[in-house]
């Protein structure tokens, strides 16, 4: 491989890498029935006239399986964490008793379970695409270095060496949609 075919590899890769990353990142806020304080990373509470990830005004824990535990360390923040908890539709109904918010995470019907498939599925889709795309722009960059002067072998070396990873992110991305589907639809 020449320096520059290396290069556009390793950033094919490293956008593959990306997009496997989302991915898994996605999949941690696809909630399975079991509770994990990742379920609120997308909730943003008002504090001081900011929008805060949650994170950054409480610490979240689950004492056990089936219960998150919020707990503002301003205790004046606590009716706007349950409002944007509430807010962002998250399928929870938090209780609030003054000191910490509870979460009960409600058990999953089977209706529920094939919806979140979906979402899982729609999930994967999406960084399918993105891993697609990282090949297209190696190839078409490989492309360009080839009317620029490399050697026509070292192009099709770099295409062919990005198909491969290419098929190989491709399968973790169907690997880690199996393993989240069966702990979906796991009872």
């Amino acid at each position: 491989m020449t320096p520059e075919t290396a290069d556009v590899f390793n950033r094919a890769r490293s956008g593959m890498l990306q997009a496997i990353e989302h991915l898994d990142k996605e999949f941690h806020k696809i909630r399975a029935g079991k509770a994990h304080p990742q379920m609120l990373d997308s909730v943003k509470v008002e504090s001081y006239g900011t929008l805060m990830p949650i994170h950054q005004v409480a610490s979240i824990n689950t004492p056990d399986a089936r219960t998150i535990l919020v707990q503002p360390w301003d205790k004046n923040l606590i009716h706007p964490i349950e409002k944007a908890i509430m807010a962002a539709n998250l399928g929870f109904n938090p209780q609030n008793d003054g000191i910490t918010i509870r979460i009960l995470v409600p058990e999953l019907t089977g209706e529920r379970r094939k919806d979140l498939v979906k979402q899982a599925k729609n999930e994967m889709e999406t960084a399918k695409i993105s891993v697609r795309n990282a090949r297209r722009i190696a190839i078409e960059e490989g492309k360009k270095l080839e009317k620029e002067g490399i050697p026509e072998d070292a192009s099709k070396k770099l295409s062919a060496d990005v198909q491969r990873l290419h098929d190989e992110f491709i399968k973790k991305t169907d690997d880690l949609f199996t393993a989240k589907e069966k702990e979906i639809m796991t009872v």
